[in-house]
């Protein structure tokens, strides 16, 4: 739990900025585009570092990489408050929570999946361990965007006072995590000692070997067709939905678009306790669930965005949500079976890159919309994950057997 905290930060500055989309085309009058493209910086920001964060985990450690990345996000958000003044801070805001994040999750996620195992946790299963991250992002995720538009909505200086929560959680996420311990085993600086030089030699061998360990072909074939659906939805759902069928409400946008990005991950928690039984069964099943609900709320946006239909939209946000949830459980668990434990947050950074990816999707349908109207692409979206949905399918009824982690957190013991 003390390292949850910190994930739950990181989902909470992502997607407070996502629930004050309208706010600031109404209040601080920025374009449509431009709000857009304040969206899709953070996903600019976010793969360098999830790219630099995770391997940087792996060699000098979680809790450093964590805590800095932290200190960062709250950074980035004190950045976006000074936006409400002068809106040139935004886009080092939102670029700064975009790496800070990245990196959060990627020396995070590691860090909370090794504590929750033995030595650390001697109960924990590795299954559930792996799936923990998630978890409490998604928890961020939900609260973060319900609460910045309640403010937003009700309280003075909104573009200002809806980040302070944040800055609360924050900085009590990072005095919290403080005294966790470091997971990761010091066994190449233990060989640099016992080499009597600079272990450059021995950190390639050791680093060598970790690579070859990880399953590369169970990654390329599992996590990858699937990764760029697991924020593709839930981004459709709360950033792209609620901006077209917002025209009869006016002065309940704000709250709308907080209801739908709570919605959206809320769902995503509420599947998956259904997701570990259908991991039990079989290893692709939660992928298969993913997708195909993906498919259907895709299919219901299509009549919502035509209709400019409200409620029927947060019935297409609230599946969309449970195909994420389904997605991101599966792709986590699926990534940290394919890595050993010195490659953990790489291999994890790796499918959070990917997955983060899918958060372009709202900027390219905002740009393919001057072609195709809203709904033929929301139907061609749906035609695409029932594609992946097949892929998959294809790919796991090869004699695949119940989902099993074969790795485990467990730090491996340093060498005389």
């Amino acid at each position: 739990m003390r390292t949850g905290w910190m994930m739950t930060a990181s989902g909470w500055s992502a997607n407070q900025f996502s629930a004050l989309l309208g706010a600031y085309r109404s209040e601080l009058g920025l374009s449509q585009s431009t709000v857009t493209g304040l969206f899709a910086l953070y996903v600019v920001g976010l793969v360098p570092g999830l790219l630099i964060g995770g391997p940087l985990a792996d060699r000098r450690g979680r809790r450093p990489v964590a805590l800095a990345a932290l200190a960062v996000n709250l950074l980035s958000t004190c950045l976006l408050m000074a936006g409400s003044a002068a809106t040139v801070w935004l886009l080092p805001g939102r670029f700064l929570t975009g790496i800070s994040a990245g990196a959060l999750l990627a020396a995070g996620s590691a860090w909370v999946k090794e504590l929750s195992c033995p030595p650390y946790a001697p109960e924990g299963a590795p299954g559930a361990a792996a799936r923990r991250p998630g978890l409490f992002v998604s928890a961020g995720f939900a609260s973060g965007g319900l609460v910045a538009a309640l403010i937003a909505q009700w309280l003075p200086h909104p573009m200002a006072t809806a980040y302070l929560p944040h800055v609360v959680l924050a900085a009590l996420a990072w005095a919290i995590a403080y005294r966790a311990p470091e997971t990761r085993p010091p066994a190449a600086r233990d060989d640099r000692a016992a080499s009597g030089g600079d272990g450059t030699a021995v950190d390639a061998a050791v680093g060598a070997a970790a690579d070859a360990a990880v399953d590369w072909s169970r990654f390329r074939r599992a996590v990858l067709p699937l990764a760029p659906w697991v924020f593709a939805a839930p981004a459709i759902g709360f950033a792209t939905l609620p901006g077209l069928v917002d025209g009869g409400l006016t002065g309940w946008r704000t709250v709308y678009a907080g209801i739908a990005t709570a919605v959206v991950p809320g769902c995503g928690l509420l599947v998956q306790p259904l997701a570990r039984r259908l991991a039990a069964r079989h290893r692709f099943a939660t992928a298969s669930a993913g997708l195909g609900a993906i498919t259907a709320g895709l299919a219901l946006a299509v009549p919502a965005a035509a209709a400019a239909q409200p409620a029927l939209a947060l019935v297409a946000a609230a599946v969309l949500g449970a195909g994420y949830g389904f997605a991101l459980s599966f792709g986590l668990t699926e990534a940290a079976a394919a890595a050993p434990p010195a490659r953990l947050a790489m291999v994890t950074s790796l499918f959070w890159t990917t997955a983060y990816l899918g958060m372009l999707v709202p900027y390219a349908l905002a740009l393919l919309s001057r072609w195709w109207s809203m709904p033929v692409l929301l139907a061609a979206g749906a035609v695409l994950a029932a594609l992946t949905c097949g892929v998959l399918a294809a790919v796991g009824g090869r004699g695949h057997a119940p989902a099993a982690l074969h790795r485990t957190a467990e730090p491996d013991r340093p060498r005389a």
